[in-house]
């Protein structure tokens, strides 16, 4: 399966954040948007980051309750991997395993298009599995 066939199901909204917003109120929108990444965009919705629940809690350990109040783009991933709508979802699966990555942007052309976590993938993954072993099962059954 694509990635362009997952974003068609589990849509295409992305939370972004802007850099300058503060560590705290990214891990409030975070919170409350019950996601584990957004992608810190500027201007017209162009990619410079990417800020993880992860990185929150790095900030946190480091510099306590005072890092909630640095700007997001002294945390975020600046070297941000993405997905391209025409890549497989096995494919990906592989490359965030490999580099334990946990959510990737999907971008073409520069323009982004979506957000995947591996929990998408693993969940696309698996509804694949089942609607094959049904299918093995009916041809089966009918032969």
């Amino acid at each position: 399966m694509l990635i362009s066939e997952v974003l068609k199901v589990k849509g295409d909204l992305v939370f972004t954040a802007t850099p300058t917003e503060t560590v705290g109120a990214v891990a409030a929108m975070l919170f409350a948007r019950r996601v584990g990444a957004m992608v810190v965009v500027e201007g017209d919705r162009q990619v410079i980051g990417l800020v993880a629940e992860r990185d929150i809690v790095r900030v946190v350990a480091e510099q306590g309750g005072a890092g909630l109040a640095r700007p997001v783009s002294e945390c975020m991933t600046r070297e941000v991997s993405y997905a391209h709508p025409s890549e497989t979802v096995d494919a990906l699966l592989e490359r965030m395993t490999d580099r334990r990555f946990r959510h990737l942007p999907v971008c073409d052309d520069g323009r982004l298009l979506g957000i995947v976590s591996i929990g998408d993938l693993v969940k696309t993954k698996i509804a694949e599995t089942v609607a094959e072993a049904e299918g093995l099962r009916a041809y089966i059954h009918a032969a």
